[in-house]
């Protein structure tokens, strides 16, 4: 499975907008293209950022969709009065307790490590952090994006509601300190958002 994430970052004032456009245009274009597994989207309504994150059934289909999406791409990035920036990767984990309800936050990690050490670090995030965010209060699903080529990775985990992810940030800062001194990662970003469309439709993989 992969995905192809999209981050934008534009006006605040406008992020109902895009909002809209997303889910009336994009979700229904992209759903009907070949190998498409669905879309999600999250906000930060306070700064104007949002990332779209469409899934794919193969490297092959995502790439051939690429010229297709870029129209919408640009479209979005003009409505929201802001730049796009675009990157692809594998799904390497995605581990649900339960679908996203309403009211959902999501907290992203960017990470940097060595492409060489990909594997442990997979093995790192299945056996070490896994366990721990599911102990977590409200705790709705993880999964792990990575780059194999570059090294790079994001991490997500989804929380029932706003004052589930406020009430985890102590405990999820111990749990990246750790994960990220064992594979010698370096965080690049952290942020929180709130979870508009959960429609990415990528089954278990753990």
């Amino acid at each position: 499975m992969y995905a192809r994430s999209t981050t934008v970052k534009g006006s605040p004032a406008r992020v109902d907008q895009a909002i809209l456009m997303v889910r009336d245009e994009v979700l229904p274009a992209v759903n009907q293209m070949p190998g498409c597994l669905g879309l999600s989207l999250m906000v930060d309504r306070a700064d104007g950022h949002g990332i779209v994150t469409t899934s794919w059934e193969s490297e092959e289909a995502m790439r051939a969709t690429a010229d297709a999406v870029a129209p919408m791409r640009e479209k979005t990035a003009n409505l929201i009065g802001g730049t796009a920036e675009v990157q692809e990767w594998e799904i390497a984990v995605m581990h649900r307790a339960h679908h996203a309800p309403a009211g959902s936050y999501v907290r992203s990690t960017w990470l940097k490590s060595d492409p060489a050490g990909v594997e442990r670090a997979l093995d790192v995030f299945k056996l070490a952090v896994l366990p721990r965010v599911e102990e977590l209060q409200g705790f709705c699903s993880a999964s792990l994006l990575i780059n194999r080529e570059t090294g790079l990775a994001v991490s997500s985990v989804a929380f029932d509601d706003r004052s589930s992810i406020e009430a985890s940030r102590e405990a999820a800062q111990a749990i990246r300190a750790g994960a990220v001194k064992e594979i010698g990662a370096e965080v690049l970003d952290v942020r929180e958002h709130e979870l508009i469309l959960a429609h990415l439709h990528v089954p278990e993989l753990a």
